[in-house]
């Protein structure tokens, strides 16, 4: 086998490889005499047919598999040789088919992941907002608890039903007069302006009176579940039996047995220690984002711009599902577009890709050369929590995790990145800063909206806009630095940050190429 470079520019290799018609005849008669051992051909013995006429039968089949074996042995060699750590997945150009008697020459490209320097790391100083549990924290929980508890009672016959009030109703529901499957109900108790029914459904029963009778006139949503009643039309024969007004939960011992505890000082106890426990986890997310800002700071290198394009597709993608959801555009208003018509949000989206990719791999390189370990049996705890996701397909669940590697993977990847972001924090030095609950949770919910949409307050605007639309207001893209593109190195160099705030894409463990999904961020929560 020869090896020429062709290109050698910043990350991009290109390299010519060459192999010999001679290893290809050995190898394609190797292939034939596998197939001779197991081939049952007319007038030969098992094993004994000649290698020629296996040739004439099987040698598109044999070739190719010589084909596929030489692509890949061959290019494993040129990375070990090189020392080539590929960043995705090579490129093969052939510069001719496979024909015998003749050398097999083609190319490769590849973009390599680059040399990040982290001896001698130094984790950077943070701030750690830290928020008490006080009693009036406790009580607010108790008391929204006791508000989800609400029972209700029956009120007198004359009443009528008003939002918030509960009715206890028979109905019987009918599209073009025939009775569908599911659409009839007993002893049913509707809270008017819980949404639980079609929409248009409880707001048709507001004011009614107990033995009112009521026939209610709905059309199901263009998106209903079933196929059969998708946009249709439907009556609902309904009785009301009962009109009933809501009573809330006291908060008191009785409450507290009712959550399973002994009395009130238990459910408090338990409520505080609960909510130091979702401070904890705020606390430390706040804290994540700032390690992360201040590692975009102080480290810059190349990152390979394969790896940039396709966070920056996902990026681009994410808007353009999020312009439709919210139907400020039509999926057709963005055919054959593949990044923003505004050239300075699509540099934006491409700065906040490159961030991404750029801390992914710094993360990777501190987590590989200070020997984080994620070990099987947190990928097993993991494939636990994706199981029980889906109820009743547990099974099937397991099976895709056990024999799907790649799939282990992108489940490594996030507890990866998890215990090197540990690990920094373990060695920075932390300076306190004491904050309210509120403002923590603020801060926290701030930076998981972000990093559900890194480019929120802007919209995909398409190229051209469907004629029935009126043109959306151009919204200014706000300003932010760009990351300076700079020749490559070797290793990474200081820089002033870029100042946008979105997470990296997780690196898998001990493979500093991969690239995951983002990290769930700890929910803000009550």
């Amino acid at each position: 086998m020869q090896i020429e470079e062709l290109l050698n520019d910043g990350l991009k290799r290109e390299y010519k490889i060459v192999v010999e018609a001679s290893e290809l005849d050995a190898r394609l008669d190797n292939v034939l005499t596998e197939f001779r051992a197991n081939a049952r051909i007319k007038g030969f013995r098992p094993g004994k047919a000649p290698l020629s006429l296996l040739k004439r039968m099987h040698g598109d089949r044999a070739k190719g598999q010589v084909l596929n074996e030489a692509l890949q042995e061959s290019s494993a060699k040129l990375f070990e040789e090189k020392e080539i750590r590929p960043a995705m997945r090579p490129e093969v150009d052939m510069a001719s088919e496979y024909e015998d008697g003749k050398d097999l020459e083609f190319t490769v490209k590849v973009e390599i992941l680059p040399q990040v320097d982290v001896e001698g790391f130094k984790a950077p100083a943070l701030e750690r907002w830290v928020a008490e549990v006080d009693d009036k924290d406790v009580d607010a929980f108790i008391e929204r608890i006791a508000g989800q508890q609400k029972s209700f009672k029956k009120a007198a016959k004359t009443t009528k039903a008003g939002e918030g009030d509960a009715i206890l109703i028979d109905f019987v529901g009918s599209v073009e007069g025939v009775e569908f499957e599911g659409g009839k109900g007993e002893d049913y108790q509707l809270e008017l302006g819980s949404g639980t029914f079609i929409p248009g459904f409880e707001e048709q029963l507001t004011g009614v009176k107990a033995g009112d009778e009521k026939v209610v006139k709905v059309t199901f949503p263009a998106e209903y579940h079933s196929e059969d009643l998708k946009g249709k039309d439907a009556e609902f024969k309904v009785t009301v039996k009962e009109v009933r007004k809501p009573s809330e939960a006291k908060v008191d011992d009785e409450l507290a047995k009712n959550l399973g505890f002994e009395d009130l000082a238990g459910l408090k106890e338990s409520v505080k220690g609960q909510l130091a426990n979702d401070n904890n986890s705020l606390t430390r997310a706040h804290m994540k984002r700032g390690l992360l800002d201040a590692l975009a700071d102080e480290y810059d290198f190349d990152v390979p711009q394969g790896m940039v394009d396709l966070e920056y597709r996902q990026i681009w993608d994410q808007i353009k599902r999020d312009a439709i959801q919210t139907g400020e555009a039509k999926a057709e208003d963005f055919e054959g577009q593949d990044e923003p018509a505004d050239a300075d949000e699509a540099a934006e989206f491409r700065s906040i890709a490159e961030r991404r990719v750029r801390l992914g791999l710094l993360l990777s390189e501190l987590g590989v050369k200070n020997n984080v370990q994620v070990t099987q049996e947190e990928v097993n705890r993991r494939v636990i929590e994706e199981a029980r996701r889906f109820p009743g397909q547990e099974a099937q669940v397991f099976e895709f995790y056990q024999k799907n590697e790649e799939a282990r993977a992108q489940l490594r990847a996030p507890i990866f990145e998890e215990k090197v972001v540990d690990f920094v924090i373990e060695m920075a030095e932390l300076t306190d800063k004491s904050v309210s609950r509120d403002e923590l949770e603020a801060a926290v919910r701030a930076i998981d909206e972000e990093d559900a949409n890194p480019t929120k307050g802007k919209k995909a605007t398409p190229k051209k806009k469907a004629a029935a639309k009126k043109p959306a207001a151009k919204k200014a893209a706000p300003k932010k630095e760009a990351a300076e593109k700079k020749p490559a190195a070797k290793k990474a160099t200081p820089k002033k940050a870029a100042s946008e705030k979105a997470e990296p894409k997780k690196a898998a463990a001990k493979t500093p190429a991969a690239k995951k999904a983002p990290a769930k961020k700890a929910a803000a929560k009550k």
